[in-house]
């Protein structure tokens, strides 16, 4: 088994991801509000680089069951139906509807990821899915988004973390039969020492953030790991339950 990490999108350009399943990881918040989401029925998510093509793809989509959602610096963006807050998305709001969601940096980086053989967007909250979808798979690129292009706890964390998941089940052998670049090894090493907790994510930038436009809240639902029991993937321009 082979485990690639990058800390962020930049890094991820001129390496090549075909044959390797591609994991992207940006748990602060978008990829938790999709796992939320989706767990909650909504029927699929398309995300888009810019407001212009979230309000144009909206309106192709129709008003009646769809729903524009996205950000700006932790807040929703204005005229939109929701941010990109998980509370925001529950049953009763998007059960059985179509989310377009204006996510800049996370959607470059699913589109990148689509180089890949499959794309696997992962949280906290939906891990141990995730790291179960990936025991039989050769080789494995993670991707975090980081914050504003640079490194970010969060999501290292969350990538650690699911590296551990996946290197305790029982398909792999020993460390001689694995291959990890620096990046793994390191957030492996940092999973093995620090557990993901609400106080944990409030330290790096992007729980500031959060905190900082009063979304305090938030951090505690994207601690809870395990919350759901799905995996999610995109496949050409949508995000959908696994196998949906």
């Amino acid at each position: 088994m082979r485990i690639d990490t990058y800390f962020t999108v930049p890094e991820v350009d001129g390496i090549e991801l075909s044959g390797s399943t591609v994991v992207v990881i940006d748990v602060l918040r978008a990829t938790t509000t999709i796992v939320e989401a989706l767990a909650n029925g909504a029927r699929e998510i398309f995300p888009t680089e810019s407001t212009e093509d979230a309000v144009k793809l909206v309106a192709s989509l129709g008003r009646e069951d769809s729903l524009l959602c996205g950000e700006r610096k932790a807040e929703k963006v204005e005229g939109f139906d929701l941010g990109n807050s998980p509370h925001e998305f529950t049953s009763d709001v998007v059960a059985g509807k179509k989310v377009v969601m204006n996510l800049a940096h996370v959607t470059r980086a699913l589109r990148l990821a689509q180089e890949g053989d499959r794309v696997l967007p992962c949280a906290l909250t939906n891990l141990g899915s995730v790291a179960a979808e990936l025991l039989m798979v050769e080789h494995i690129s993670i991707i975090c988004i980081g914050h504003e292009d640079t490194f970010s706890l969060d999501d290292a964390l969350c990538a650690g973390h699911l590296v551990e998941r996946v290197l305790a089940g029982p398909e792999w052998k020993k460390d001689g039969d694995l291959e990890l670049n620096d990046a793994a090894r390191a957030v492996r090493a940092f999973a093995q020492a620090r557990k993901p907790t609400k106080r944990f994510l409030s330290l790096s930038a992007a729980g500031s953030a959060v905190i900082g436009v009063g979304l305090e809240d938030d951090l505690a639902l994207c601690a809870d790991v395990d919350r759901h029991d799905v995996v999610v993937e995109m496949v050409d321009q949508s995000i959908t339950r696994a196998g949906a």
